[in-house]
């Protein structure tokens, strides 16, 4: 089995050490702020059978200074290798970020004459080319510590050649979209049992809200094509190496029609060869 190649970048205060750390206790290899310029060599290193590192992971951002402008051509070199490269990209909001640096008080490394914020923003502008080649995206602005290394452990604990990692999420509206989602289903189109006082206070956990939703008018018919069409992706998936995928389903407030939603999904995906499922609700429980 070929080696496993993981490229960890993104904005700074995003938590690149906390994924690092994560990843050692998960027995990668993890070799931080490498000049790009190694990535080349160090695939052909690991490609050796006579090297037993059979997982790497490379911490590359702009601390690098002018020698991290030569990220993306050294991807473009890495694409024609054999080696299985994954990019993954760590982001978080701005205000988010100002919080940070502020908690720990370290200047933020394209901080200069301007200000905290400018600087974020100017890390943004110049990693957005980067961000759109990653294969894993984990925006990290509403996780703790603890939150971020379990998403680790989840992502890259039990990697295998010929299993999709698929998390489905329910999430709610009203509390803003899982930007780390590859596809996101809206269940609104369904009636809100929030409406039904005999269903207002329980989740779509429970079998009353469940079979409530479920069998709704276009609900069936709804998940059975969006199965397929799933179950399509996750193909294509697998043939380009993409271990890992978030399907996320949002209704108003997280507490209902998503949850239902989710729970059936991953029902009827685990049902399928080749793929690892697991659920969970976002937002259950914030109302």
């Amino acid at each position: 089995m070929s080696s496993e190649f993981l490229i960890l970048t993104g904005l700074s205060g995003a938590g690149r050490s906390t994924v690092a750390n994560a990843l050692e206790d998960l027995g990668w290899y993890v070799i931080d702020n490498l000049p790009p310029k190694m990535l080349v060599p160090l695939a052909h290193f690991i490609e050796d059978p006579a090297h037993e590192i059979d997982r790497l992971a490379v911490v590359i951002d702009v601390r690098g200074g002018e020698l991290f402008s030569d990220l993306e051509a050294q991807l473009d070199e890495l694409d024609g290798l054999e080696v299985r490269v994954n990019v993954v990209y760590l982001e978080a909001s701005d205000e988010s970020l100002v919080r940070r640096f502020e908690k720990v008080r370290r200047p933020h490394p394209l901080q200069v004459g301007g200000t905290l914020l400018d600087s974020i923003r100017a890390e943004r502008q110049r990693l957005s080319g980067l961000r759109s080649r990653a294969q894993t995206i984990i925006d990290t602005t509403t996780m703790n510590v603890h939150q971020l290394t379990n998403r680790v452990f989840e992502l890259f604990g039990e990697a295998q050649a010929d299993t999709v990692t698929v998390t489905i999420t329910s999430f709610g509206f009203k509390y803003g979209l899982p930007l780390d989602a590859d596809m996101v289903a809206d269940m609104r189109f369904l009636p809100n049992p929030f409406w039904d006082e005999s269903l207002r206070s329980k989740t779509g956990e429970d079998r009353a809200v469940s079979d409530f939703v479920l069998s709704q008018p276009g609900a069936k018919e709804f998940l059975d094509e969006y199965e397929r069409a799933l179950t399509t992706v996750l193909a294509g998936y697998l043939r380009e190496n993409k271990r890992h995928a978030m399907f996320a389903f949002g209704c108003t407030g997280g507490k209902h029609r998503s949850v239902a939603s989710a729970i059936e999904m991953a029902r009827r995906l685990a049902q399928h060869p080749r793929l690892s499922v697991k659920v969970t609700h976002r937002d259950l429980g914030k109302e």
